[in-house]
This record gives C-alpha cells, structure tokens and sequence, in this order.
C-alpha cells in the first residue's frame, strides 16, 4: 500500500492475493451483483469506481465497462462537483466510517432522480482502509409522493386558515391551543401569539368550568371519536356568544392520540332569531286572552282607592280591605308593565339608554324598591360590595329592573323573617351579581325551562304566588342586550336558590355617547313611521334632514360622526340609514363595513348620501353594498320615493 501527496492510502497497483476464503467472497459478489433495486459499488479510495452491479446498471443507465475506472462525481450536478461535494462524502466515510445523505443525482442520460445514498469505509483484514462501499437507491417515486403529501397538506392548512366563519384550531393531547385560524381570531378575539399554549378552558364560562365540562368534552370525544354541543362561550373581551362546538379526537397511524380537532361556530344570531320566535308565538298566544285596554279599568280602580284614602270617616276593616286593594292593584300594574316591555323588547323596539353606572346605586335603588314587600314578610336583605365602586356600561333603569325582579321573587319564594343576600364580586373579564336566598328552590327540570317565557310549574313555583311567568325572561332579555348573562342554580326542593348576573366592565374608551333625538311634534307623529338614523358631520344638513322625517312621522336618531354612528345604531336598531360618505373619523365605506362585520345592519336598508353624483360614485357605492345613493341637496320627490320602498318592505 502507498501513500497519496494528500497523506490518504491508495491502493497498491496489485490487488491482494485471494485467501482460503476466495470461494465465500466469489459468491457474495455474485449475490452483490444480482440486486437490482440498488446500485452497490466498490471505489477505490481516490473515489474511483472498481465494481459496478446489475442494480448500479438500472439506476443510473451505464454498463460496467463505461463507467468502471470513472469518479464518483460523475454521478452528481454541477452545482455539487463545483463545491466539493463528493469530496466531502468521502472525506466524511474515512474519518467515521461510513456517511449518509440524499439529494439529487445524475443518470447517463442526463435525468436527475432523488437519491438515498450510503457511503462505508471498506477495511482490510489488518482494520486498514483499502476504499468504500457505495449503496444508492432511488427514491423519486417515493419523494414525489411525499411532496405532493405536502402541498395536500400545505393547500388544506392554507384552506383553514383563510375561514373565517368558523374557529378551527388544534389542541394537543392535554387541551391545549397548538394552531390558530382566521376565524378563531374574529369570533374569539385573540391572535395567535396570545392563545398558543394556552387551554381551551380559557373560552368557558365560570359555570361550566365549576362542571369540569371542559374535560368531559374531551374525554367524551376520546371515547366516541366526537362530540358535538352548544352553550355559552366567552371572547377576549368578556362578551358571551352561543356557540356551536364540534370536537374530534385525532390518531395517528399507530391509534397514538395526537390532539383534537375543534371547530366552533357563532350561532349567537341563530339563537336570537330561536328565542325570539318563540318568544313571539307565546306573546300573540297570550295577548289574545288578555283585554285589550287593560288599563283603562286599573285607572279608575286606583282613582278610587284615592277617594278612600282622603275619605276620614272609614271603618278599620274597610281601611284594611282598602289597602289590600292598593296592593294587588300595584301588582297588576307591575304585571302589566312587564308584559308591556317584554313586547318591546321581542319587537326590537326597546331603546336602552347606554351609561357608565355604578352598580352600587344599582342595587341599593333595587332594595329600595323592594322595601314595602320585603319588610311586610318580616325579611332582611343582606349586601356583599367591593370595597371600591364598580361601574358597568348600561341603562340603569333596566338593570334596577332585573335586580329587583330577582329580589321580589327572592322574597316571593323565600319564607317569612329570612334573610336575602346580594353580592357583588370582580371578575377577570366580567362584574358578577349574585341573588341568594334559603327558599323554595328550583328542580333540576325547572332550572332548564325556568327563563323561557310565560313558564311555570307548580314544583318549583308557589301556586299562591304564581304570575304570569314573564319576569325572569324579561331579566334574561335585558342582561343579554347588553352583553352579559343571567343563570339560576339550586340544589333542589326547600335547598334555596342562587341567581348569578353577569355584566361587561364599562370601558372609558368605549362608552356610548348619548343618542340625539330632536323633539318630537307629537300632533304630527305617526305611529306607523319608520325607525331611521341618520350620520352626517354636517350638524345643519343632520339636523333639518331629521326634522323634515319627523314632521312626516318618522322616529328618528342623529349621529355626527361615524363611530358614534355605529354606537346608535347597536342600541336602535333602525329600518333606514341614511349615511354620509365624507366622515371626519372613518368614511361611509368603513362604516358599512363595521356595520356587516358587528352584524348590526338586520333588515336595515342602507343609504348613501354625498355631493358626489356622477355615474362612478353611484357604481363605487353600488359595489361597496349600499342600497341607494341620494345626492345632496337630496331631491325631496326621490326621498318620498325611497321611504315609501322601505315602508313596505
């Protein structure tokens, strides 16, 4: 054996003698030779090649007397040779023994194929290294199916994250968050960077968390493959949507779990349009049993009482039977009342009065209310506030409605010199307001259907007491307008009852400024107008457009800015917008845009109002989606035209 001038051994020009195993190594190169899904070859340590079997023949085209004496190079790209490449192969087998690696390779013909290659030092008897082993298979069927694997994949991954009507995402094993799609991002609020990692848990409400629901679902979904539900979720913000949730459980070939698969759909408008429907059917069905002047008799009953009040000369029975007259008469009159706005509220025709309000006046009002029933029944009330003022953005008068709602039938249901307690607790996202009290309690079949509307059943409602079923409805009903939620818990007959509020935190930011409301000529008003808002920076042009559609009947709301457009419009949801493209804060364009993606606009016909009336503004405006384009001055014969279009819609 030599030396080369690089210091590497080369085979001496004899090759070695054969030994008394000449026989065993004749038939293992035949073996060798008679592969034909792999090229197998010797080199010498230069890297030229010194064998050549059937296999090397398929693969890589040459015939043994071509290629045999020729280096290894030969076999690779020019971008390979021209840094080394099968330099460093081999440099790399001598100094471990042996080198792996796949990547293109050259044929006779010219083709490239992908190739799986493995280098091994060859020894002598003494360890010495006389050359290498080369293998090499081909595996460009294999890699082309792996790729075109890949670009599946690739296509399907961008596929669901460019949804955006349903939350699709991955969780690992343990239920944690491991993928984020654009739907998760609008419905649930969070970016990806803020959610990875963290548990799915995260979107539940304090209530199912307390029901370990989370982990019911998943292991639900381990045992059956899938499971599917719906309930209340939470958003980044605190806000609650009805949610549709579809978990699949994901295996891999060897039945590994390896997570699940979750897609969740905002069915909050679903659910609106459910209850609502019902809630409509129940009122037509009750309306009709009831008279329709209902409070024309009440009115002189009370004036009556009156009389009797003033009256000196009365026995003390009278005066007794007097003043039970009094009350049942103010308890029709709440009767009535609550009916009365439950109408409106199902008809879309309340109209919340949106500001930053201390709950602490809240409840302290709602006692207030509540004192002449409580006190009567010997019974105290008892409050738990934070020691710092909490405030939530809301109507005040409506949320003093939903807590003494709850009081009175706190008190109804609770027996005589009982104590009712209210509590008032911070939460991360949301205010929570609990009503307790050591009554009654509520079945487990009353807890499911005890907010639906005009509902009683005599196990969990005192005969003697029973109303017409609307006050907790219309609690539910308010809460829910203004982004929160209302739940009962008990824990059965004569255990008492809890029911828990919860509210969004206000938001200085966010708050609602006061709707504009021009004064009215009642004389020329008619019932039957349309609710219309109107967006216009031009105060003037605002202000007479309103006058003019309210001298025709029409109830009208005001905003000067785009923003504050959308604030209206939440809180009074309108069957006409007449809206200016031109705003200071964001233009016309981006408030239909808010108004689509916050689902404001309902069966809203959407107007567009500008100086600009040339047949490209009017097609730019037609693209965008609005419904009309009125150029300004509008023409008063087009506008008549216009509400009588939207009138019989």
């Amino acid at each position: 054996m030599t030396r080369s001038r690089a210091g590497a051994p080369t085979l001496d020009a004899t090759p070695p003698s054969l030994d008394q195993h000449a026989m065993t190594d004749a038939q293992y190169h035949a073996l060798v030779d008679a592969v034909e899904d792999c090229a197998i070859f010797m080199l010498d340590l230069n890297g030229r090649i010194i064998s050549w079997n059937k296999g090397a023949r398929k693969i890589k085209g040459y015939e043994a007397h071509e290629i045999i004496g020729q280096h290894l190079s030969r076999f690779y790209p020019a971008e390979s040779v021209a840094r080394g490449w099968p330099e460093y192969e081999l440099k790399q087998a001598y100094a471990t023994g042996r080198f792996e690696d796949e990547g293109w390779r050259v044929r006779k013909d010219g083709t490239l194929f992908w190739a799986n290659v493995v280098i091994t030092a060859a020894r002598n008897t003494k360890g010495e290294i006389i050359g290498y082993a080369k293998c090499t298979r081909d595996l460009t069927a294999m890699r082309a199916e792996e790729e075109k694997l890949r670009l599946s994949e690739e296509r399907f991954r961008l596929l669901v994250e460019s949804v955006s009507d349903y939350a699709i995402f991955m969780l690992d094993p343990s239920g944690h968050v491991a993928s984020w799609n654009t739907g998760a991002m609008r419905i649930k609020g969070y970016q990806p960077s803020e959610i990875l990692g963290k548990h799915f848990s995260t979107f539940y409400c304090p209530e199912d968390l307390a029901a370990n629901l989370p982990e019911i679902e998943l292991q639900t979904a381990i045992r059956t493959g899938r499971v599917e539900n719906e309930g209340w979720r939470v958003r980044k913000d605190g806000s609650l949507f009805w949610a549709n949730v579809v978990i699949t459980a994901v295996y891999d070939e060897h039945r590994v779990l390896r997570g699940f698969a979750k897609v969740t759909r905002d069915m909050s408008e679903r659910k609106r349009l459910e209850q609502l429907e019902v809630s409509s059917r129940r009122i037509s069905e009750f309306l009709a049993t009831l008279a329709h002047e209902l409070r024309n008799p009440l009115a002189p009953v009370r004036n009556a009482i009156g009389v009797m009040q003033i009256e000196p000369d009365i026995s003390q029975r009278v005066a007794a039977c007097r003043d039970i007259i009094d009350r049942q008469t103010a308890h029709l009159g709440r009767l009535v009342d609550d009916l009365l706005d439950m109408g409106r509220i199902t008809t879309g025709k309340i109209d919340l009065r949106m500001a930053r309000a201390d709950v602490g006046d809240i409840v302290a009002r709602s006692i207030e209310l509540v004192r002449p029933f409580t006190d009567e029944r010997g019974q105290t009330i008892v409050t738990k506030l934070p020691a710092e003022p909490v405030h939530v953005m809301g109507d005040s008068t409506r949320l003093v409605q939903v807590v003494q709602n709850l009081l009175n039938n706190a008190s109804k249901f609770s027996p005589r010199d009982s104590a009712i307690t209210v509590e008032v607790e911070r939460e991360a996202s949301a205010l929570r307001l609990k009503v307790i009290d050591k009554g009654r309690g509520i079945s487990q079949k009353g807890l499911m259907s005890i907010f639906d509307l005009f509902v009683q059943e005599d196990h969990y409602l005192n005969p003697g007491e029973a109303g017409l079923g609307i006050g907790l409805t219309l609690c539910r009903s308010i809460v829910e307008l203004h982004g929160g939620s209302i739940s009962a818990a008990s824990g059965g007959p004569n255990q008492g009852s809890t029911f828990t509020v919860r509210l969004p935190y206000a938001s200085v930011d966010d708050a609602p400024r006061p709707h504009r409301v021009l004064a009215q000529d009642t004389a020329n008003s008619i019932g039957s107008g349309l609710r219309i808002v109107v967006i216009d920076d031009n105060r003037d042009s605002a202000d007479s457009l309103a006058m003019l559609l309210q001298m025709k009947g029409h109830d009208v709301r005001i905003a000067y800015h785009g923003k504050e457009g959308l604030d209206v419009i939440r809180h009074f949801p309108p069957e006409l917008i007449l809206l200016d493209l031109a705003l200071p804060d964001i233009d016309g364009y981006a408030v239909l845009r808010a108004l689509r993606s916050r689902r404001l606009i309902g069966r809203a016909t959407v107007v567009a109002m500008t100086g600009f009336g040339q047949s490209s503004d009017k097609e730019r405006s037609a693209q965008a989606g609005f419904d009309a384009h009125l150029v300004k001055p509008v023409d008063f014969e087009e506008l008549d035209r216009l509400l009588e279009r939207v009138s019989v819609r």
